[in-house]
């Protein structure tokens, strides 16, 4: 009767196939009575699976042998990929050159937990397998209904027993023979050495899928049934121990230990206990070199796998030795980022801890771990405390107190090595930090727009440390909403915008973020006690190591502060342009008859007012029109410019005289008392003449005089500059006046036009104003204002450094028509 059992199943090639694989094992060999074997059998499985998914990124087949028939029974786990042509290296890790090995580790456990492994290639799949031993007195225990094993035979006489010992090199050429061999086959050495095996064995293959001699001295090791030729021509069934090890000169060699067939007991391997000793495993992966992050997922995985919790995590102490946070963690319900409660996790806690109900001792750790039963044992070096290796489960009361003896075991073998290389990868990251955040402070610096910071910092975090990332703002009033988001694949940016809350409806620490295939994290951006937002991140990986974790504070921390900047800024510019409107007239008055035009243009980049300034505003049956230039420019000149523009404003409500302003306003600057800060004031006031046109009284202090422009393009000043304002408090002004008939044009600058310098020369040099104005008969007031400001800014090829504003003036012929 064949008593062979399999169970097969299926998985597409994606991050979840390890998972559901550990699962389908564990479940299978449940059933098969095996559990003692599910530590290295889902260990196994994981890694092989694993290696099928990030290599050959297919679908991969997983198939659970178990052949009751064999001495001892025999299982074998298989893993097929559909791509043969990604062959697989027999051999160990090359020796290293200077940089860690990133794989190879899941080949190296086959090696060490398995009694052998292989791989068959076919034609369109590759089939990685490895065979476990159950051993004598414990084979598979099998239902009520089902067939039982024979029990096994009695050993034979102990002076029966002679273990062989035969060396070959590679190829199977023997090169040592001992006297026990000869004793156990009959041939002597003289006639052996040199001689190849396959001469000397019988070979068959051993399971399903058989290998040849050849691929089976390629092994690292295997233990099985073979048939040697004795000398007398008969075969003799014998068990065989082979071990793949190397010779003085570094030669690797392949060790026969031989015995009979009913001697087999030597050398079959212990039967297992249910939780077979992890430390010896993890000893000799610390061995390898790796990078550090690999090594504690390492103990991570076998520490969870050993102990048949949902997950397990390596703790390791964040800055101050205080608390601790996760540095490593496999399992369902890893996913945890950051600093731990130190409550059961604490510096001074150098014993081992068991919690058969994490939610009644701490409901915060249970809550962060998503844990009822918590087991962990503290990482010990000189007495200091620099972590914790811990395992949790869902369920309440999972774990036994023998547990904590054996994670305290392996803690007490990993604690030096990692403390010795997480020193050293300190160092290095301490470096990457810098460098990283002094990247990111070159980048933010000087930015005042939000929305551009928010960009900034998304496309920093992706794709160095996380898949995807989304920006939230919080403005002053408290309203958070979803400013930018960044996906590594930029085609996704739109699906992850819909995918997120655009303005979510409770704080950000409690909402639900998208269920996908990234872990999904949310760090505040908080500066001077105040929540500017939060980045929220999306990582493939289940933890977030505390390095990472730490890197991601400081990130934040700068960002809140450049965002904290940058609001500032924001408000201060707001009232600035508050302010500086203010300055300035909302609207120029109209005036019947005759057409006006404005151009205000202050040197300060992104000001709206500077040291010039202008008015045009209605007083009684006349207007009143004001064009003003404060000695230098911004801030202080806008200053002083609020101040003579609302003066005059008021001093001509008031009904005082074009000569009474200038006086007052002299006054008003004297006893302002700031030494230097001068005015030149163009002002004047226009009366409608029955005839048409207007009457202009008009007075210059120290200003550029205004021009007139006639019909016929002649062109003559009608003001004589007077002293500037602000300079002599005995100054006095008087007022000059002309008549500006239809279609006349009155043109008033500030220095800012005809001082417009190009090298040595000035836009008014050899009266270059006037003939440019003369230039415009015809033309309206807005015209006659553009063509200048278009002269003034092509003049020179380099912007201008000072304010400039002009006001035209011109009376059309429609008010003496009108009239008659």
């Amino acid at each position: 009767m064949d008593t062979t059992r399999v169970s097969s199943t299926a998985f597409d090639g994606t991050p979840h196939a390890p998972a559901h694989a550990r699962k389908f094992v564990r479940q299978v060999l449940g059933e098969w009575r095996l559990s003692h074997l599910a530590e290295d059998a889902v260990l196994l499985t994981s890694e092989l699976v694993t290696n099928a998914v990030v290599h050959a990124g297919t679908g991969v087949e997983l198939t659970c042998r178990l052949d009751a028939d064999a001495s001892p029974p025999k299982l074998e786990i298989e893993v097929d990929d559909q791509l043969p042509g990604r062959t697989v290296p027999t051999g160990p890790p090359p020796p290293d050159d200077g940089e860690p090995a990133t794989s190879g580790r899941g080949l190296a456990l086959a090696g060490m937990l398995a009694d052998a492994w292989g791989v068959t290639y076919t034609r369109t799949a590759k089939r990685v397998w490895v065979r476990m031993e159950l051993g004598e007195g414990c084979d598979p225990q099998e239902p009520a209904h089902g067939p039982s094993l024979a029990p096994g035979p009695v050993a034979p006489p102990l002076e029966t027993l002679h273990v062989g010992v035969v060396i070959s090199d590679l190829d199977g050429v023997v090169e040592s023979w001992n006297p026990e061999a000869e004793r156990l086959l009959g041939w002597e050495a003289e006639q052996t050495v040199g001689r190849s095996l396959k001469d000397l064995v019988a070979w068959r293959g051993h399971g399903p899928y058989a290998l040849s001699l050849t691929d089976t001295l390629s092994l690292g090791r295997w233990r099985g049934e073979a048939r040697m030729r004795h000398r007398d021509g008969d075969l003799v069934p014998v068990y065989v121990s082979q071990l793949r090890a190397r010779g003085h000169a570094g030669e690797r060699r392949s060790i026969w230990m031989i015995v009979s067939s009913d001697h087999r007991y030597v050398l079959t391997p212990p039967s297992a206990p249910l939780r077979r000793e992890a430390g010896r495993r993890i000893k000799d992966l610390l061995d390898r070199d790796m990078p550090f992050a690999d090594l504690l997922r390492t103990i991570a995985q076998i520490t969870q796998v050993s102990s048949g919790g949902d997950a397990a995590y390596v703790l390791l102490g964040a800055e101050g030795g205080n608390r601790f946070g996760v540095a490593a963690g496999v399992g369902a319900t890893a996913g945890l980022v950051g600093v731990l409660a130190t409550g059961v996790f604490g510096a001074d806690r150098g014993t081992p801890t068991l919690i058969d109900d994490l939610l009644a001792a701490d409901v915060e750790l249970a809550q962060q771990l998503r844990a009822r039963s918590l087991a962990c044992a503290p990482l010990l070096v000189a007495g200091e405390v620099i972590g914790y290796l811990v395992v949790t489960d869902s369920r309440p009361g999972r774990f036994e107190q023998e547990l904590t003896v054996s994670l305290q075991h392996i803690a007490g073998q990993v604690a030096v090595s990692v403390h010795r290389q997480r020193l050293a990868e300190q160092d290095r990251a301490h470096r990457g930090r810098l460098s990283f955040l002094a990247e990111a402070g070159e980048l933010l610096a000087g930015v005042h727009d939000e929305e551009l910071i928010a960009a900034l910092t998304a496309q920093l975090v992706v794709p160095k440390i996380a898949t995807w990332a989304a920006v939230y703002l919080t403005d002053l009033a408290g309203m958070t909403r979803l400013a930018h988001v960044w996906h590594s694949e930029e085609s996704h940016n739109a699906e992850l915008r819909k995918s997120l809350p655009a303005i979510p409806r409770t704080a950000l620490t409690e909402v639900s973020w998208p269920v996908g295939p990234e872990n999904v994290l949310a760090f505040p951006l908080l500066t001077q006690g105040r929540s500017h937002g939060a980045l929220v991140i999306g990582r493939a990986e289940p933890t977030l190591p505390l390095e990472l974790a730490d890197l991601l504070a400081d990130l934040c921390r700068l960002v809140a502060l450049n965002l904290h900047t940058a609001m500032l800024y924001a408000r201060q510019a707001t009232t600035s342009r508050v302010l500086q409107r203010s300055l300035l007239p909302m609207r120029a008055a109209p005036m019947p008859g005759l057409e006006s035009a404005v151009v205000y243009e202050p040197a300060d980049e992104g000001a709206d007012v500077g040291g010039d300034f202008y008015d045009l505003f209605t007083v009684a049956d006349h207007w009143c029109f004001a064009l003003g230039d404060v000695c230098g420019s911004g801030p202080e000149a806008a200053a002083v410019t609020g101040l003579a523009r609302h003066a005059v404003r008021l001093l001509a409500k008031e009904h005082y005289t074009v000569a009474d302003i200038f006086d007052r306003l002299n006054h008003a600057l004297l006893e302002e008392g700031e030494e230097g800060r001068f005015l030149s004031l163009l002002c004047g006031e226009l009366t409608p003449l029955p005839q048409g046109g207007a009457l202009c009284t008009i007075a210059s202090a120290g200003h550029p005089p205004p021009l007139l422009l006639r019909p016929d393009g002649e062109v003559r000043p009608v003001a004589t500059p007077q002293l500037l304002l602000g300079i002599e408090s005995g100054a006095r002004f008087y007022v000059e006046s002309f008549e500006l008939a239809p279609e006349e044009v009155l043109l008033c600058v500030t220095d800012g036009v005809t001082e417009r310098r190009n090298g040595g020369r000035l836009l008014d040099d050899g009266d270059g104003l006037s003939k440019l104005l003369s230039g415009c008969t015809g033309l309206s007031a807005h015209a006659v204002a553009e063509r200048v400001r278009h002269a003034v800014e092509t003049f020179a090829a380099e912007p201008s450094q000072d304010d400039m504003a002009l006001l035209v003036i011109k009376a059309s012929a429609a008010l003496r028509q009108m009239k008659r």
